[in-house]
């Protein structure tokens, strides 16, 4: 199974000053790259190798490419560089900004990472080991090390949206069992926080997939891409990086998630609803026209809506079963 993606420009294909200024940064001009797959930004992502032998992880992107994704990855920047040195993330060498009449382009230069992404599908062994790790890191990151981070609310604010807009236009072809239930649906934000449910003091990534981690031979486990990082609850990253292992592995996402401690203590209304966020999210974005530049992301989030609403589906099944009554 390949790394789910978008086509990535060659770094070679970057403009000319942009390039100019990678090579400045690093203090040796490029000679060598090897490409990097996997991601949605339609920007290059490699490995530089410079004539006096020194290595980075290179990731740039331009506004011909996509308009929203260079702020992206200004934010990235941001909050990377307030990661603390003793988080397993990699160190930002460089934040490079260039332009040219109306294009702006961002490049991001990071210290390269002796580590590999976690071969597609996921097993059951490699989803519990980078579940623990996952796990271990939110403990490191409790409390919340960057300061001025949204709160998760905050961050979420359009995909809490989702479903009344899906509400007041329905499209043809809503999945029967949302479309019978909108009017509930639609209250899903109003619940959520009314209890606080998004609440907490994790610094979370809330982008995990396969290709946003990275294993280290001496087996730690390191986060990559921060560009959507929040303040929340420590649940909040083993359930969604848990519905990446059953989307990519045909994993169960409850039997992985249930065993761990910060998913256990949490509030199992909170994790559904959250869960029929997404969902009502991905039911919007995934029949939109594709963004410029990134083909594959509408069939990315198909997937993904399918398998939110199944497991969604079956926790409030198991909690009608608790309760009595049926939803």
């Amino acid at each position: 199974m390949t790394v789910p993606g978008s086509p990535r420009l060659p770094y070679d294909q970057l403009p000319a000053g942009l390039r100019t200024a990678i090579d400045a940064a690093l203090g040796s001009p490029v000679v060598h790259v090897s490409p990097r797959t996997g991601g949605f930004s339609p920007g290059p992502a490699v490995v530089v190798t410079c004539a006096d032998g020194g290595r980075a992880f290179v990731k740039a992107v331009g506004t011909p490419l996509n308009p929203d994704t260079p702020a992206l990855l200004r934010t990235e920047a941001a909050v990377t560089a307030a990661l603390p040195a003793g988080l397993p993330a990699p160190r930002l060498r460089a934040h490079l900004e260039w332009a040219e009449d109306a294009d702006e382009w961002v490049a991001l230069v990071f210290d390269e990472v002796d580590g590999a992404c976690p071969t597609l599908p996921w097993t059951a062994a490699t989803a519990t080991r980078v579940l623990t790790g996952v796990s271990s890191f939110a403990e490191r990151a409790t409390p919340c090390p960057v300061a001025e981070l949204p709160s998760l609310d905050d961050r979420l604010t359009q995909e809490l949206t989702a479903w009344p807009l899906l509400r007041a236009d329905p499209p043809a072809d809503l999945d029967p069992w949302e479309a019978d239930r909108l009017d509930w649906l639609a209250e899903v934000p109003a619940r959520l926080a009314g209890r606080g449910g998004l609440t907490g003091d994790t610094l979370v990534h809330l982008d995990l997939r396969a290709d946003n981690l990275l294993l280290r031979p001496d087996g730690e486990l390191v986060l990559l891409d921060w560009a959507w990082a929040a303040r929340g609850p420590a649940w909040v990253d083993p359930v969604l990086l848990s519905l990446d292992m059953a989307v990519h592995g045909g994993l169960d996402p409850a039997t992985l998630a249930t065993g761990l401690p910060a998913v256990a203590a949490a509030d199992p209304a909170d994790v559904t609803d959250l869960l029929l966020v997404l969902t009502g999210m991905w039911a919007l974005t995934m029949r939109a026209p594709a963004p410029p530049g990134i083909p594959t992301l509408r069939a990315f989030q198909r997937r993904f809506h399918g398998v939110a609403l199944h497991w969604a589906r079956s926790r409030l099944a198991e909690e009608a079963v608790s309760r009595g009554c049926d939803r």
